[in-house]
């Protein structure tokens, strides 16, 4: 009996056991790095190709480059063998459900093995903003330290105290902020979802509407995925909405953001200062944005560690295996969790 296939689009990093393991009871095919869109997609109809007769595809955020976005047409593409894409991230933006619903093919993501690496990121920023570190080193940097004074002339920043948090998405990252944030010593943590938790997921948060959560923090934490009902969230409208000096971080996706109107405001003072890991058109990054000393940012690090980057590689692996062995993905989107097709998906061995 022949394996199940298995189409593996991007490197991988630390799991090499894993897939090794994996490859006992599955076929393995390795995408080039090379590969175009259009030399996969030709791949995938080539029947002379170990791709066309894919059963399983895991993918990662940079493979995105071979690829372009999981759309329509390349959900149309992919060969009728396909059941499951499993994708190695909690932001999966690079697909559209959709198309891939149509076709009963399960999507997977890595839902909470991130929390911790991207809240620990979270937290460097937003303490970085709400202080001006990044604006003293730049000018140490420059030789301004010590001829232009105190901490080089940085302007003097804010302490946690008395401070009100509020949190743009209370989900698995978000909670594992607010614990992480309790011991500085903010005045209170308010948040906004769709709706609202339980209370036991509240985590002491105030549930309140999302013109309160700007009108009344100092601080907006931003972990909210990026869909078509959440580009943009935080534009032009939103910030005039927020306090003067409000400080702003966000670790979730860039988009959220209008990248222009948030430059515009931190020119003017309306955004005091700013923590960012994820830009709009990453890897992109506006010099402007750059240039701006009241910026902290890194260049989207917030999973970047040994430990977290292997736990995710292994957790496709175990998606994977999941399918192979029940005919369901371990972390369904929950786009498609309430799918009945999905209740009648078959083992592939």
């Amino acid at each position: 009996m022949s394996k199940p296939v298995v189409v593996r689009l991007g490197q991988v990093k630390y799991a090499q056991k894993a897939w090794e393991e994996l490859a006992k009871i599955a076929q393995v095919v390795p995408v080039d790095p090379s590969v175009t869109r259009a030399q996969f997609l030709s791949l995938c109809e080539d029947p002379e190709s170990p791709i066309s007769k894919a059963e399983v595809l895991t993918r990662t955020f940079p493979s995105v480059q071979n690829t372009g976005r999981f759309d329509a047409e390349l959900a149309k593409k992919l060969p009728e063998s396909v059941v499951a894409v499993c994708h190695n991230g909690a932001g999966y933006d690079q697909i559209d459900p959709s198309p891939f619903n149509q076709r009963h093919i399960q999507i997977s993501n890595v839902p909470e093995l991130v929390n911790n690496s991207t809240a620990d990121t979270h937290v460097f920023l937003l303490l970085g903003a709400l202080r001006n570190f990044e604006y003293g080193r730049r000018l140490m940097i420059e030789g301004k330290w010590p001829s232009s004074g105190a901490a080089a002339g940085a302007p003097v920043g804010n302490d946690p105290e008395g401070k009100v948090v509020g949190v743009l998405g209370l989900g698995g990252i978000g909670r594992a902020i607010v614990e992480r944030l309790k011991p500085f010593g903010f005045k209170k943590f308010i948040y906004h979802n769709r709706s609202r938790l339980s209370p036991d997921l509240e985590n002491g948060c105030e549930y309140v509407s999302f013109d309160e959560l700007l009108a009344q923090s100092d601080v907006v934490s931003i972990n909210i995925p990026l869909n078509s009902a959440t580009k943009h969230k935080i534009n032009e409208a939103a910030i005039e909405k927020m306090k003067d000096g409000v400080v702003i971080v966000n670790t979730a996706r860039g988009a959220v953001i209008d990248e222009s109107a948030l430059i515009s405001a931190l020119k003017s003072g309306k955004v005091r200062a700013a923590g960012l890991d994820v830009y709009e058109h990453e890897p992109q990054v506006p010099q402007e944005l750059l240039d701006l000393p009241n910026v902290v940012g890194v260049p989207h690090m917030g999973t970047h560690s040994v430990e977290t980057i292997q736990k995710m590689e292994e957790f496709v692996v175990e998606n994977v295996k999941s399918v192979i062995k029940s005919g369901k993905v371990l972390s369904i989107i929950p786009e498609l969790k309430k799918e009945e097709w999905i209740k009648d998906s078959k083992p592939l061995v």
